[in-house]
């Protein structure tokens, strides 16, 4: 067994304790539930700073790089701290305890997953498939185990709900697994309390899930994700964050709104490596061999995905119709779409001109078109349209305005390129501010039409 291996399997067994915390609620004061819930954790805080010294094997065992350097295990006890936050946050704030227990063993023993798969296979594909599938079945016995843990000191449900568990156990997961792949080990403490915030936002959503679309959701887009890996389309982070994206729009959208979505991830993927060499020469190709990282991706699909979690927030949360959250939803993957379109086919002709002089640039200038450019992008918006008219409950008009939002969502991202991009906002930027203005404008226009 290698050393990463053993230090990741004592920072998995420090996380356990954190199926102490239901049998500390317990107790019938607050102040000693508390006191209980934390203590494990601030005690193990204490002795990798003040007790266990740098010539003992713990030391040794729980020692990360940067922690013999100064001869303390800082790394063991932010570990330990922002767990006994989160337990803070469990016994006296409203964070569900079971879920709590959940997302500290996602952590821990998706890591030693990880390092086990490495110890099979070198590879970073293998290794996170390690951290995702191990951090998943211990989200989901954590849960378990902490509401029985819980019923049985009398403070909560025997009953398990789960379709729930399930998609906190996989939401963390990916997340997690996101998160890790482009922070250091050391971050642990910040992915940890990264995805206990966002798990008890998704439950508070308390969103109307089932066991089979869960299941059903986490074999296609793992596939899918694994595909654009293999494919090239995607870097590791790019893929993981496509994944997340599309097990959450399954989740709490649904198979349309998936269409959607991969719809874009797939055909602006292989849009990206269409003549890609004489792009490259043209020096318009896309970095790292058009392999779109968790930047790009995001860029494209935040305000997508904010429409996603409205929709399930709708209308119990938020008082509003949540087909409103559609047409913004599909008004951005439109405009998404539209943007790639343009770029990567226009991209391969001369002549472009600046769409605020429509005086002649180089190819590649920001804000540059061509008549080429402007009809991919209308096609990429009309393909998005066909496939909600498809999968969806909506008129011709419906469709007519998602065409509509990835035209101006294209006219947008045109604009602030010859404006802004370069001096004020990067091209990522460019792309949300798209998107934005696409889902604006898809909201707006419904609104004012009566179309909900």
């Amino acid at each position: 067994m290698t050393g990463t291996v053993r230090r990741a399997g004592a920072f998995a067994a420090v996380g356990t304790l954190a199926v102490a915390v239901p049998a500390a609620t317990g107790f019938r004061s607050l102040e000693l539930a508390t006191v209980a819930a934390i203590a494990p954790f601030v005690l193990v805080a204490a002795l990798g700073v003040t007790v266990i010294g740098q010539d003992s094997r713990l030391f040794d065992l729980f020692a990360r790089p940067g922690d013999y350097e100064d001869g303390k295990l800082y790394g063991l006890a932010a570990f330990s701290l922002a767990a006994a936050g989160l337990a803070l946050l469990a016994v006296r704030f409203s964070l569900p305890v079971p879920m709590f227990v959940g997302v500290v063993v996602i952590v821990a023993y998706g890591n030693l997953g990880q390092r086990l798969a490495y110890t099979v296979r070198s590879d970073e594909v293998v290794a996170t498939a390690g951290f995702v599938l191990v951090g998943f079945v211990a989200g989901v016995a954590g849960q378990v185990l902490g509401t029985r843990i819980q019923a049985a000191v009398g403070e909560g449900a025997a009953a398990v709900d789960l379709p729930l568990v399930l998609f906190l156990a996989a939401s963390g997961a990916f997340v997690a697994a996101l998160l890790r792949s482009v922070l250091f080990e050391r971050d642990d403490p910040l992915v940890m309390l990264t995805v206990g915030l966002l798990l008890w936002l998704f439950f508070e959503l308390d969103p109307s899930v089932t066991a089979r679309r869960v299941v059903i959701a986490l074999a296609v887009t793992v596939l899918l994700g694994y595909l654009s890996y293999a494919l090239d389309t995607a870097s590791l982070p790019g893929m993981l964050t496509g994944v997340l994206l599309s097990f959450l729009t399954i989740v709490l959208g649904g198979f349309g709104w998936f269409a959607m979505l991969i719809t874009f991830f797939g055909l602006g993927g292989l849009s990206t490596k269409y003549r890609y060499d004489e792009k490259l020469d043209r020096g318009i190709a896309e970095e790292n061999e058009g392999a779109r990282g968790s930047g790009n991706v995001l860029a494209n699909s935040i305000v997508a995905l904010f429409a996603v979690v409205a929709a399930a927030a709708s209308p119990s949360h938020i008082a509003v119709d949540p087909l409103l959250f559609f047409y913004a939803f599909a008004g951005a993957v439109a405009a998404a779409m539209t943007d790639t379109f343009s770029s990567e086919f226009g991209g391969l002709y001369d002549n472009p001109r600046l769409i605020t002089t429509l005086r002649p640039v180089e190819p590649g200038t920001d804000g540059g078109v061509t008549w080429q450019g402007v009809a991919a992008g209308a096609a990429g918006a009309g393909i998005i349209a066909g496939i909600a008219a498809l999968t969806q409950d909506i008129s011709t008009v419906g469709s007519g305005v998602i065409l509509l939002c990835g035209l101006v969502g294209m006219t947008v991202d045109s604009l602030l390129g010859a404006t802004v991009e370069g001096s004020v906002v990067g091209n990522q930027g460019v792309n949300m501010l798209a998107t934005l203005a696409a889902a604006l404008t898809g909201a707006g226009v419904v609104l004012t039409a009566g179309l909900l």
